[in-house]
C-alpha cells in the first residue's frame, strides 16, 4: 500500500513542475537550419508488387551532387530507395546511400520517412510523373555515419529533410535541429 502512495505522490509532484504544465510547452520550439541539398539521379523503378499488403518498390540511385553551407561533394552510386506504398496515399521509404564530400571523407545515410498525398497523386508520383511538390507531404528524419575528423558534427546533430521528387531525381533538402 505504501508503494501505491509513494506513486500516487510521486505523480502529483511531477504533473505540478513547470515541465509538465499541461498549459504549453515546458521548453522553446526547436528551430531549423539549412545545412544542405542532396540530388540524386534515379534508374527506373524495379516493382516487386503486392506484399503484406502493400506495393513494395527499390529505386536504384545511380549519383548525384551534394550542395549548402554546411557540406558539398557527390552522391555515390549503388545506392538505392526501398518504398513501400500503402492504401490510403502513404509511402513508407528508406534510402540508403553514400555521400563522399568535397575533402574525401566518405558518409553513409541511412534516410527513412514517409510521403503522403492522396491516391491519385500517389500513383502519379509512382509513375515517375511529375507532379507540383505542394501537392504531397515527403518528409524524413536523416541519420549520418562518418568517422572522426571535419564531419563528426553530423552524428552529434538530430536532422529533418524535405524531399521531392522529379521523374528522374529526387531533391533532399536537409535541415539540423537546434
Amino acid at each position: 500500500m505504501l508503494i501505491g502512495k509513494l506513486t500516487v505522490a510521486f505523480a502529483a509532484m511531477i504533473m505540478a513542475t513547470p515541465a509538465f504544465a499541461q498549459d504549453g510547452p515546458a521548453a522553446p520550439a526547436p528551430s531549423l537550419t539549412y545545412a544542405f541539398s542532396v540530388r540524386a539521379t534515379l534508374d527506373p523503378v524495379v516493382e516487386q508488387g503486392e506484399v503484406d499488403n502493400g506495393r513494395r518498390r527499390f529505386i536504384p540511385i545511380t549519383g548525384g551532387t551534394v550542395s549548402g553551407p554546411a557540406l558539398s561533394g557527390t552522391v555515390l552510386p549503388e545506392g538505392g530507395d526501398w518504398q513501400v506504398i500503402m492504401p490510403g496515399g502513404l509511402t513508407s521509404i528508406e534510402a540508403r546511400y553514400f555521400i563522399k564530400a568535397a575533402d574525401g571523407t566518405v558518409i553513409e545515410v541511412t534516410n527513412p520517412g514517409v510521403r503522403t498525398a492522396a491516391p491519385d497523386v500517389i500513383e502519379k508520383l509512382a509513375k515517375g510523373e511529375p507532379v507540383d511538390p505542394s501537392a504531397y507531404y515527403f518528409r524524413t528524419t536523416p541519420r549520418f555515419m562518418v568517422k572522426d575528423g571535419s564531419h563528426a558534427w553530423m552524428r552529434r546533430k538530430v536532422f529533418v529533410a524535405r524531399g521531392i521528387r522529379k521523374p528522374d531525381s529526387v531533391v533532399i533538402d536537409f535541415y539540423t535541429v537546434e
